[in-house]
């Protein structure tokens, strides 16, 4: 479930904005204390952020920027600053979109739901620096795997291999998805290749602990599994 901080001093407007997100499966928030902000922004870690500009003790673009610094958590913008020299500066200071009040729920979530698609779904850019999956942990920062307290350092393509088979626990990735997601083209390298490489990430998840994940289906691809 995502989280949505609402930082809006209109009471009722801010009321109707938590229902109605509320019904689509968010958890949503609004500040309590407009002279904490920033502290109420650390407690929440939001997903996404709608954010007024007109606020008690704070300017809303003041506080996109000390956002942006913390967190990649999109912006949205909701004011009855309508020009567009307004939405021009909340876009270049760091606000992922700008709503002009008044608006419908309608499109508050239809833009409340784009961005969230993308950053963290089907149109973000593999946006997860580190995640983890059965307890395996993968840090693309560092190049590391970790399982318990042992890690494990990766090369640039084993990452992407157990990156690939970890998005998609049970389900077979063929041998050409994992060619064009280590090289782009499966042209430029053989099958004999990406077995290696498959036979190194098998040995490394081996070493922190976890054995025999990978599975191999036959002239058709690679599987990863935690089911006995």
């Amino acid at each position: 479930m995502y989280k949505i901080l609402v930082i809006e001093d209109d009471k009722k407007l801010c009321e109707f904005t938590k229902e109605y997100l509320g019904r689509y499966n968010y958890e949503v928030f609004s500040i309590n204390n407009f002279k904490k902000v920033e502290e109420e922004f650390e407690k929440v870690k939001p997903d996404l952020v709608l954010l007024d500009i007109n606020l008690p003790y704070y300017d809303g673009f003041n506080l996109c920027r000390i956002f942006r610094r913390k967190s990649k958590a999109p912006i949205i913008f909701m004011s009855a600053r309508g020009s567009e020299v307004e939405q021009i500066r909340g876009l270049e200071i760091g606000a992922d979109d700008y709503i002009t009040k008044p608006f419908s729920f309608e499109l508050l979530l239809a833009k409340v739901q784009a961005s969230i698609r993308r950053i963290y779904g089907e149109y973000s850019e593999d946006s997860l620096q580190v995640f983890e999956v059965n307890g395996i942990t993968l840090d693309k920062n560092t190049f590391k795997m970790s399982y318990g307290n042992k890690s494990i350092d990766l090369t640039k393509n084993e990452l992407k291999l157990i990156s690939k088979l970890l998005k998609n626990v049970d389900k077979v990735v063929t041998r050409e998805e994992l060619l064009e997601e280590l090289w782009d083209e499966s042209s430029f390298v053989d099958d004999n290749t990406l077995t290696v490489n498959v036979t190194r990430v098998k040995n490394k998840l081996n070493e922190i602990g976890v054995e025999n994940v990978v599975k191999n289906k036959r002239g058709i691809g690679y599987y990863i599994t935690f089911q006995e």
